[in-house]
């Protein structure tokens, strides 16, 4: 029972409860904010790039490139981007095992630092390819960090705001979106003389957390779990929590390391063949999957024609693009609101729902803008209603399956799968999104659309809720409906204290 503390206890107990928001903070402004920003940021300068492109190579062999291998080489710059990224979460588990989540999350910094060393002197150095080099790197830097920031922060909340900390890896993606987009536009960093500092500019967010981060605690369950430091995990617990009494989460805690004791960590395929993780690695490929396959990032690329089309004047469109930006960013600060209210499921089923919705009235619009021109002011809507969707449910939700539903042994190597998952989708929507648009025109949306009803329906059936469980508890739960016909839970018969993710 919950005891009213004294007043005397209320201002430190404040004082702790802006310990976890710094944390919050600064995981997320070197973590998923860099993903987002160094996502759009590459949008504005493409003409510049390009151009730079040609020159550098002309001014070496004496002949410009053909338009068709200056967009070729324009295709890689953009592409290295989520290749870096596959990299990044293949390297995302062992870096959380061996080094920590926190001290991960600092070492994960160096690519950054180097990123914008090679961007900064890239037209000095008249070399394009340091710029290609750039974006694998800031791509291995959004890698390690959308997988170990979920991870780091989900370890580290209450179970009560547990979903709602992890959810603000989505609050800082869509604010890097919008960042990247401000910052982008030519009366900024957008100009044809300024790009170099615009792409050195994610330089700014990696300081910011190698100053901040180090003042802040570890992954208590990482320092009791894997390290064994019960003392270090009771010290950063008080750092968290602050006055309120810890027995229960210390307790919670215990349950855990005894439950994987004896337990090797997971290796990534180890993950496909275990029945008792059938049902969270069908959920984690499935709905990760979904949520880069639903047609959002593709809203944001055919956003420009529309607005275009729309008759919005051509120096306009920059800001209209801020706007869906905006959009997710709002929503995933409502998201972060009410997860702990409404659960996971009903923001995942209510957001592929609406996606479903908005995308055939946009598929519609399309069809009927011949005969009806005030249809694409229909699609415009239907723009912003979809990014809106998207980011009340799939867009952060979907990020916290990987902690929530795997126990610490297996947590880094399905953040591995989840994150590798990702980038490769991401990388393929990006590669076959202008042949989809060339050869299904006004439909081009019809695959998505089969997508999001794939992602509510598996979401409604097969995915439990987790909203206000331990992971213990959690654990208990799958293990219930990977064998429903045993009545028991899995019996831990090993009493040698072993580290639970021991490479």
């Amino acid at each position: 029972m919950e005891e009213e503390l004294e007043p005397s206890l209320r201002p430190r107990t404040q004082i702790q409860g802006r310990i976890l928001l710094l944390t919050i903070c600064a995981a997320g402004i070197g973590g998923t904010f860099q993903f987002g920003y160094n996502l759009s940021i590459i949008n504005a300068p493409t003409s510049h790039i390009q151009e730079f492109t040609n020159e550098t190579w002309q001014a070496r062999t004496g002949e410009p490139l053909p338009d068709h291998l200056v967009l070729l080489m324009w295709s890689l710059i953009v592409s290295l981007y989520p290749l870096g990224g596959l990299f990044g979460a293949l390297l995302a588990g062992p870096l959380a095992i061996t080094l920590g989540r926190k001290k991960s999350l600092l070492v994960n910094n160096i690519f950054v630092v180097s990123a914008a060393i090679l961007f900064g002197f890239s037209r000095k150095a008249a070399s394009f390819e340091m710029i290609m080099l750039g974006r694998l790197l800031v791509g291995v830097n959004a890698g390690v960090s959308m997988n170990i920031q979920p991870m780091y922060l989900g370890e580290s909340a209450p179970k009560e705001l547990r979903g709602a900390v992890a959810m603000s890896s989505a609050i800082f993606t869509a604010l890097g979106i919008v960042m990247g987009q401000v910052v982008g536009l030519r009366e900024l960093l957008g100009g044809p003389q300024a790009w170099p500092l615009l792409l050195a500019s994610c330089l700014v967010p990696g300081v910011l957390q190698l100053a901040s981060l180090p003042l802040l605690p570890e992954s208590p369950r990482y320092l009791l779990i894997d390290c064994g430091d019960t003392e270090a995990c009771l010290a950063a617990l008080r750092r968290l929590r602050g006055s309120r009494d810890l027995a229960g989460e210390l307790e919670e805690l215990e349950e855990e390391r005894a439950a994987c004791q004896g337990c090797h960590a997971r290796r990534p395929w180890e993950l496909f063949q275990h029945r008792a993780l059938r049902r969270q690695v069908t959920s984690l490929v499935v709905l990760g999957s979904a949520m880069e396959l639903c047609g959002n990032d593709s809203v944001y690329a055919y956003a420009s024609s529309v607005f275009r089309k729309a008759g919005v004047p051509e120096a306009k469109i920059q800001y209209a693009i801020i706007g869906t930006g905006s959009c997710e960013l709002l929503m995933a600060v409502v998201s972060c609101v009410v997860i702990e209210r409404v659960g996971r499921r009903v923001l995942l089923i209510g957001g592929y729902s609406l996606m479903t919705c908005w995308g055939s009235i946009f598929t519609v619009a399309l069809c009927l803008q011949s005969s009806f021109p005030w249809t694409l002011y229909v699609a415009m809507a239907c723009i912003f209603a979809f990014i809106l969707s998207f980011g009340i449910g799939p867009a952060g939700v979907t990020g916290i399956l990987a902690t929530e539903l795997f126990d610490q042994t297996a947590r880094p190597a399905a953040c591995m799968v989840c994150g590798a998952l990702m980038w490769l989708m991401l990388f393929l929507v990006g590669l076959g999104f202008p042949f989809i648009m060339e050869a299904l025109s006004h439909f081009l949306y019809v695959p998505f659309l089969g997508v999001c009803v794939c992602g509510a329906i598996y979401t409604g059936l097969f995915l439990p809720e987790t909203k206000g469980k331990t992971f213990q508890e959690i654990s208990e739960e799958l293990h219930r409906l990977n064998f429903p016909r045993q009545a028991q839970g899995p019996t831990w018969r090993s009493l040698e204290v072993i580290q639970s993710t021991e490479l």
